[in-house]
């Protein structure tokens, strides 16, 4: 079993959409029991918050279903909870590597555009409001990773 955790800055745009697209994606491949998939937050500025209405719209949009989902921060403990910690942007990097004792002697943490082969940050819909372009980023990235896995 595979255990993903998506992490992106407040948990309620990027890495809400990027968990319940993998699970989507999963389920149509009839994979749900390879994986186990969650997200969370670099910041504590959203913790308990719902998913970003906006995001929610996306995500109904394209017929993504998803779940009464809280924001929460990643724990030290997820590092070893998890197989792989999949970061939103640059600036998560950077915070979840104060927190991870030791670096990433396991090398689990990367960012989610890596697996398309470049090397740049999830569009942040935060600041563009434009979470078609997210969305278009997530599932690339999303597809790409499942055809790794």
């Amino acid at each position: 079993m595979t255990r993903i955790l998506f992490i992106c800055h407040g948990n309620i745009c990027r890495s809400p959409m990027a968990e319940f697209i993998m699970k989507h994606l999963v389920k149509q491949q009839h994979r749900e029991d390879e994986f186990v998939i969650d997200s969370a937050a670099v910041s504590t500025e959203e913790i308990g918050n719902s998913i970003y209405p906006p995001a929610k719209r996306i995500l109904n949009k394209y017929g993504i279903p998803f779940s009464d989902h809280r924001a929460r921060q990643v724990r030290r403990s997820d590092y070893d909870q998890y197989d792989l910690l999949i970061c939103m942007d640059q600036s998560n990097l950077r915070w979840l590597a104060r927190l991870i004792p030791n670096g990433d002697p396991q090398q689990k943490v990367c960012l989610m555009m890596e697996f398309t082969g470049v090397y740049r940050d999830v569009a942040d819909p935060w600041y563009t409001d434009n979470f078609e372009a997210t969305y278009n980023d997530l599932t690339k990235a999303i597809k790409a990773l499942l055809n790794t896995l």
